[in-house]
């Protein structure tokens, strides 16, 4: 259902980055007539690098507050203009998104633009330096949540975007990741076909910040929704729709111990991730 010509090439991200295997996957889907919008983060900064471009379609970099912003702006051109047959995508990271963007995000979701937001979800600032961005999870260690003999790295919770965004009654939204590949551009292909803003939250991660190999990416990526860590679900007609439920939840402490951003969390720790889980999927079911 995709399309076999590359869109995004070339590009100088890390070795396993989950955010330009999300990147190149959205594009794969939308094609070539899809005008791009990217903030200061990892994908912009690995992609425009003058004098290449790793785009084979038109894109551009917008503030790092602004994605949302500018996604309305190039709507506004392209119906001025006339154009026809196309898509306006917005990807940006989490930073960018959950707190840096969310302003802009909520007016563009209230305007209702005919657009594509992705946000994918590495999990902290990664292109500044690894430093906690509101859907660090709790224990992640980070630069700016350190564990040591003060403290056991990140001690909020994850924000929840999707129902944050699905709060907003958008038309549609999704949570994704890209370990269940297919999965992520189905809801792409939807996203694409809906008549107002759509938002997809991709988990995206990052072996650098992961502290994960390289070859791990897709397969830790499905393992967060193996173990009912992240859940995969749509929001539509005003209702959340649960996409997979797992008959018995993986192993929570092999995911966690895996990671070097979690590997000073004792048994104690993980069962209070676990609780939490337990608690979310309460909440959903």
């Amino acid at each position: 259902m995709i399309s076999d010509n590359e869109f995004f090439y070339g590009h100088k991200a890390c070795a396993g980055c989950g955010g330009a295997l999300a990147v190149r996957t959205a594009l794969k889907v939308l094609g070539e007539r899809t005008f791009l919008v990217e903030p200061a983060g990892c994908m912009s900064a690995v992609s425009f690098n003058y004098p290449q471009m790793s785009f084979a379609n038109n894109a551009i970099i917008s503030a790092f507050a602004g994605t949302a912003a500018v996604m309305s702006g190039l709507k506004a051109g392209a119906e001025a203009m006339g154009i026809k047959d196309y898509h306006i995508l917005g990807i940006a990271g989490d930073g960018g998104t959950a707190d840096i963007g969310i302003q802009a995000l909520s007016g563009l979701i209230d305007r209702n633009d005919d657009v594509i937001y992705i946000c994918y979800d590495n999990e902290a600032y990664m292109n500044t330096g690894i430093q906690k961005s509101g859907l660090t999870p709790y224990g992640a260690t980070t630069t700016t949540t350190p564990a040591g003999t003060a403290g056991k790295g990140n001690i909020r919770k994850k924000k929840n975007l999707f129902q944050i965004v699905a709060a907003h009654d958008i038309p549609y939204a999704a949570t994704a990741s890209i370990g269940y590949i297919e999965d992520f551009a189905a809801k792409v292909e939807r996203a694409s076909k809906v008549k107002g803003t759509s938002f997809i939250h991709v988990i995206a991660p990052c072996p650098t910040g992961w502290g994960i190999d390289t070859s791990e990416t897709v397969e830790i990526a499905r393992e967060v929704v193996d173990t009912g860590l992240w859940y995969l679900a749509e929001y539509y007609d005003g209702e959340i729709h649960i996409n997979r439920k797992p008959k018995e939840f993986g192993d929570v402490k092999h995911y966690i111990k895996r990671q070097n951003r979690f590997k000073h969390l004792s048994d104690e720790d993980i069962e209070t991730i676990i609780r939490d889980r337990d608690v979310t999927w309460e909440r959903i079911s």
